[in-house]
């Protein structure tokens, strides 16, 4: 399996070789250069697979130039019960009636979706540099919930160092206390005067700066890099399984939505063959997806218009992932997906839109008046305290499921990482796991920086 930018440089890549750079040297992303398909015999000889042995045969798809029996043991290694605490890993709840169910991602070290791949990516980042003797300085943004999954990955890994921007002030107290209290000589957090939108770009500026990025040897850790995308299309397999008897069963999933990388895994599960029906897109009031999904035109938002919401982790105006799926969707042209993401917003033509139509992404967005509704009716009904940002998609689910649909919800996070809402709502205080309690008193080590590329490059030259 070789890989191509989204953006024309034809040159094709090995999965290993993707894995340490990131961005592609255009500035595009890399997608393989075509997506493996599974049949119906491959999905029966699946079902009923362990997690990671299920992670292990999709990877494999796609990863050729590690060797079968290292692969196998990094996949054995990762997914487990003491890990993710679960035999399932992912287990499904049903929520009564409703032909709605809840997937748990979020069992992991930092309870939160980005745990499922981010495990497996410093698990492929340290075998990787260990084979080649090399090491690396991963560069990533996050908006809450990556920066946490990403260095709890990383802590302690051999020849790996982590520069995690963030936007300053706008994370949940307990999210930047998972970041923040932690004192591993190999992790930097840097808290950025702007929002989550100015930390992504800055992290695409450095990548795009070839000389700066081979000479620091600079990597990443968010979406934009295929390996984490594609430990997530994992998941949505897994989540197809428990939810159906048969492969003859379609099920639909709705996905809680800010960098498009999420929902962009299960478009490349559907693109597999996985019988998926629909993927609805759920955002917050920052709603760029939803106006693109609904009126073909997308225009993403500066600092100033980009909303600080209760559901924070999807405070974002610029779906960086989202390029992927338009280079899908306009048959792989790089020149034409590069037009448009180097403009400063597009418009989809009619016969564009029929095609998205056609892809089946209904899309929705909830507000924070439908966030504590959906928490309240949740517990209400069901019994499950679920956290904002499940509650956009639960809220969206609810709205669009069509009848006799099976829906997916997909979590992103446990509501102890959001007790403001969670008691807001519930007038009550989230549960909160084993091992977490008072981690807001914590000390925290974390510099504060202003928005602006040469800072962190500095940063980064002094620190590496």
């Amino acid at each position: 399996m070789k890989y191509l930018s989204t953006r024309g440089d034809a040159t094709l890549r090995s999965f290993s070789d993707i894995l340490l750079e990131g961005l592609a040297p255009d500035g595009g992303l890399y997608l393989p250069a075509s997506y493996p398909k599974v049949n119906d015999a491959t999905l029966k000889r699946w079902r009923g697979l362990a997690y990671a042995d299920l992670a292990f045969e999709i990877l494999s798809l796609y990863i050729d130039d590690i060797p079968a029996e290292d692969l196998r043991a990094l996949t054995q290694k990762v997914y487990t019960p003491e890990v993710f605490g679960t035999q399932e890993i992912v287990p499904l709840t049903r929520l009564g009636t409703s032909g709605i169910a809840l997937e748990a991602l979020s069992n992991g070290p930092t309870l939160a979706f980005k745990d499922m791949a981010m495990q497996l990516l410093g698990a492929l980042f340290e075998y990787e540099l260990g084979r080649r003797g090399e090491t690396l300085n991963i560069l990533g943004a996050t908006s809450g919930d990556t920066g946490s999954a990403a260095e709890y990955a990383m802590k302690g890994k051999k020849g790996v160092n982590v520069f995690m921007l963030s936007p300053h002030g706008r994370m949940s107290p307990f999210q930047q206390a998972q970041m923040f209290s932690l004192q591993d000589a190999n992790i930097h957090n840097l808290a950025v005067e702007g929002v989550f939108d100015d930390c992504q770009d800055i992290v695409k500026a450095v990548s795009n700066d070839l000389d700066f990025k081979r000479k620091w040897r600079i990597g990443t850790v968010n979406s934009i890099n295929w390996a984490r995308l594609l430990a997530q299309v994992v998941y949505y397999f897994a989540g197809y399984f428990q939810a159906t008897k048969s492969n003859s069963e379609k099920v639909s999933f709705c996905v809680p939505s800010g960098n498009f990388g999420n929902v962009c895994a299960g478009h490349v599960a559907r693109m597999m063959g996985l019988p998926i029906g629909r993927l609805i897109v759920a955002t917050n009031e920052n709603d760029v997806l939803d106006e693109f999904f609904r009126t073909g035109g997308y225009r993403p938002r500066g600092a100033a218009e980009t909303h600080e919401t209760s559901s924070p982790s999807m405070d974002i105006s610029k779906a960086s992932n989202f390029e992927r799926f338009i280079a899908d969707l306009l048959g792989r042209n790089g020149d034409a997906v590069k037009a448009r993401f180097s403009a400063s917003s597009f418009t989809l033509s009619a016969e564009e839109r029929a095609k998205i139509a056609h892809f089946g992404f209904p899309s929705r967005r909830s507000t924070h008046a439908d966030r504590v509704a959906t928490i309240q009716r949740c517990h209400a009904e069901f019994g499950v305290i679920i956290d904002p940002h499940t509650a956009d998609g639960l809220k969206v689910a609810l709205e669009k499921r069509d009848p006799g649909e099976t829906v997916i919800v997909l979590e992103t996070a446990l509501p102890a990482k959001f007790e403001a809402t969670i008691q807001e709502a519930l007038n009550q205080p989230a549960p909160r796991p084993k091992g977490f309690e008072g981690i807001e008193a914590l000390p925290k080590r974390f510099q504060v920086v202003p928005a602006e590329v040469a800072t962190i490059k500095a940063y980064i030259a002094d620190h590496a």
